[in-house]
């Protein structure tokens, strides 16, 4: 269950503070070979289990680009705030991918507002949010990924 707050409003006073942390996500071989299909990137290195066995890792690895695509569902489960109607991806300030996530890894995010800024509407509120997320490689000592993403939400 994510942590619940109650207004987007609210949020302006916790910039600085964490929001939440998702549910753990396996990051397994049909994912990573979905994501290769559907991207066109078919590299031996994420999609040749027994060529990747001989390689720098000695697996296969997740697309860095799969990591960050699975940031919506790990939004999800990491908090909601009840008042959101609405909200659209805005962009990406920084990512940086860390740790390679071997096929078979799970992955959970941790929450940080970074920025809030309340945004004109015609109806309602708006803001724009800046949210530092730390993608977590269960087990390993650094993050498999650190973004800043930046979402406008709307009440």
């Amino acid at each position: 269950m994510p942590t619940t707050y109650d207004t987007l409003a609210g949020l302006a006073d916790l910039v600085g503070q964490p929001l939440g942390s998702s549910d753990w996500v396996t990051v397994d071989q049909s994912r990573i070979d979905a994501f290769a299909a559907a991207t066109g990137d078919l590299q031996w290195i994420h999609v040749d289990p027994e060529r990747a066995r001989a390689g720098p890792f000695g697996t296969t690895i997740a697309h860095g680009f799969l990591t960050l695509s699975l940031l919506p569902m790990l939004f999800d489960s990491g908090f909601a705030i009840a008042d959101v109607k609405m909200g659209v991806n805005y962009g990406l300030n920084r990512v940086r991918f860390v740790t390679p996530v071997p096929a078979g890894g799970r992955l959970r995010a941790h929450f940080r507002l970074l920025a809030f800024e309340a945004l004109p509407v015609p109806a309602g509120f708006g803001a724009q949010m800046t949210v530092e997320a730390t993608i977590e490689l269960e087990g390993a000592p650094r993050p498999a990924c650190v973004a800043e993403t930046v979402s406008r939400r709307y009440s």
